[in-house]
């Protein structure tokens, strides 16, 4: 890097013009722009591999899908290939009627010339002349002056209105661009722009298109706004004028820029879906339509199967999708924090399906863009109890309880810590049911029999006979109780004491199962989970209680206070 960049980079400022009269900071977006897709155009001509027609005519009729009303489909004068797929279009009847196709073209009477043919035939059409005004290449590019850049601008434009004569079948409209407006000096935009008004003649009811682009995102985004409101304010005829935008993402804040410029005063915003384009790309059209969704506002474009427009994009333009690109990556609803996971189960939990989306760490419902719930969280070593507890529950049907959540979460992350890889829901239940449902030696239930006295003394209402194998060995041991798990408690004559318990359902109906966690204290010792599941709920909770015994003896051994003799054998 440049020692002293202050000598080699001087911050572009509009000339220093005064926009200290600016409103647009204090102004809210209310409803959408209308969109102009250039992914066939702007986005294509940036790729290694140019789109061929039938990779173009697939993402045609993706935008169309989404809801474009405006698709800029090409530049048939500087491409074989465009041609033939305007062509293509249009002879085969492939045009929607309320989808307006747009073509660029430079300000040349030939090459005008022939982007006129590609498009006649169409019932709506629009031609899109553009030539750069800003100084560096008035200076550098073409070595012209002032009057000779605009005079390019009005040779065109009636270059167009001539061609477009010649076939009135077609509905023709115009859109012109003083490209670089981002660094052009605002009054000589101006001037252009009024002056092809002049020319043009448009009409309230049949406008002209003035696209202001930032070609080269040279400002912050709100110095392209104080721009864009100036020739908001100024433009001639602003009745007659659909005020477009058209920013790329040199400093990578396009959207906002994109933002700021509706704020100001824009009618209609061009990009690219994802974000497609020369250099860092145009502005991303996917998230500027969500974030007005997340909003309130509908953005009149369909995104609900975003899986399906971001594959289409990525095989059509032969580039990734990066997983954490903002609503559509693969990763962007995905949750590996431990209390970003614990927040996000809670609100999932509470979310009202007919309520406002009000879900932590989840700026808009996955449903929403047709993702599913299944990856919202995964678990690696940063992940804790809430992540592993969501997936055992949705994927399984397991509530733990916030202990046992702490407890499992210690598996997981030595787990996580050994391999430094994540783990899949399949991978948690797995080390869940070794941890827990598989803990069955030494002690195992073969079989119990409860019988019940209700006059009989306190302690003595239940009478429980059991059948063990205890280190392979069988044998049958008897205890009594005031309810059915004390007196299994009993029969094992240990020091045990349940110190909580749980119980629920799983699923429904005659294939329904019922699970049972019960936290056991042994001896002097800190307290432990046991999990025990089956279809009836008693002999879960008898296989929770030695699951919590096994677990035990397989982290300390049996000390010596622990005696395998019973109160009673049978």
């Amino acid at each position: 890097m440049h020692a002293n960049p202050s000598q080699k980079y001087i911050p572009f400022r509009p000339f220093e013009r005064d926009f200290s009269e600016r409103t647009w900071p204090s102004k809210r977006i209310t409803q959408a722009p209308i969109w102009m897709s250039t992914d066939l155009r702007d986005g294509n001509q940036s790729l290694i591999e140019p789109m061929s027609v039938e990779r173009k005519l697939r993402f045609f009729e993706m935008l169309v899908k989404i809801g474009f009303k405006e698709i800029e489909v090409g530049f048939p004068s500087a491409s074989q290939t465009d041609f033939d797929f305007v062509r293509k279009l249009i002879d085969e009847d492939r045009i929607p009627d309320d989808v307006m196709i747009i073509v660029l073209t430079q300000s040349r009477p030939e090459l005008i010339e022939k982007t006129v043919e590609a498009a006649a035939g169409a019932r709506q059409a629009m031609i899109h002349l553009y030539n750069a005004c800003a100084p560096a290449f008035r200076k550098i590019v073409f070595n012209m002056s002032q009057a000779e850049i605009k005079q390019i601008a009005l040779d065109g434009t009636q270059w167009v209105m001539d061609e477009m004569a010649k076939h009135p079948e077609t509905d023709w409209y115009y859109e012109y661009s003083p490209e670089v407006f981002s660094t052009t000096e605002p009054e000589f935009a101006l001037e252009v722009c009024n002056a092809v008004t002049a020319l043009w003649k448009p009409t309230p009811e049949k406008k002209i298109v003035f696209n202001l682009p930032a070609t080269v995102e040279a400002t912050t985004p709100n110095l392209y706004a104080d721009q864009i409101e100036y020739m908001h304010n100024n433009l001639d005829q602003r009745d007659s004028i659909v005020l477009s935008v058209h920013p790329h993402n040199d400093r990578g804040t396009a959207v906002a820029a994109a933002e700021f410029a509706v704020m100001a005063g824009a009618d209609r915003v061009e990009g690219c879906l994802f974000g497609s384009g020369e250099r860092t790309g145009n502005v991303d059209l996917v998230t500027l339509a969500l974030n007005l969704y997340t909003q309130g506002i509908h953005p009149g474009l369909d995104f609900s199967d975003i899986d399906e427009i971001r594959q289409c994009a990525e095989y059509c333009n032969q580039l990734p999708v990066h997983p954490r690109h903002p609503y559509a990556g693969d990763l962007v609803f995905t949750a590996f924090s431990g209390s970003h996971q614990d927040a996000i189960k809670k609100g999932l939990a509470q979310q009202d399906p007919n309520g406002v989306w009000e879900v932590p760490y989840l700026p808009i419902d996955p449903a929403d863009l047709g993702r599913t719930y299944d990856a919202v969280i995964r678990v690696n070593s940063q992940s804790g109890k809430g992540g592993v507890s969501y997936l055992l529950e949705s994927e399984h049907g397991l509530v733990l309880p916030r202990r046992l959540q702490i407890e499992f979460s210690r598996a997981i992350q030595r787990v996580t810590d050994e391999t430094g890889q994540e783990v899949t829901a399949n991978d948690v239940y797995r080390i869940f049911s070794e941890e827990y449902l598989e803990r069955n030696t030494p002690w195992a239930l073969i079989k119990h029999r409860i019988t019940g006295d209700p006059s009989a003394p306190a302690g003595q209402q239940f009478v429980i006979e059991n059948e063990f194998t205890v280190n392979g060995e069988q044998k049958a041991l008897i205890g009594a109780g005031d309810g059915a798990i004390s007196a299994f408690v009993n029969s094992l004559n240990l020091p045990i004491r349940i110190a909580d318990y749980h119980e629920h359902a799983i699923g429904t109906g005659t294939d329904s199962r019922a699970a049972c966690y019960v936290e056991v204290k042994i001896g002097d010792n800190l307290p432990g989970f046991g999990v025990g599941v089956d279809v009836d709920i008693v002999t879960a909770s008898f296989k929770a209680v030695l699951c919590a015994l096994n677990r035990y003896i397989d982290e300390h051994g049996v000390p010596e206070a622990l005696t395998t003799e019973s109160t009673a054998t049978a």
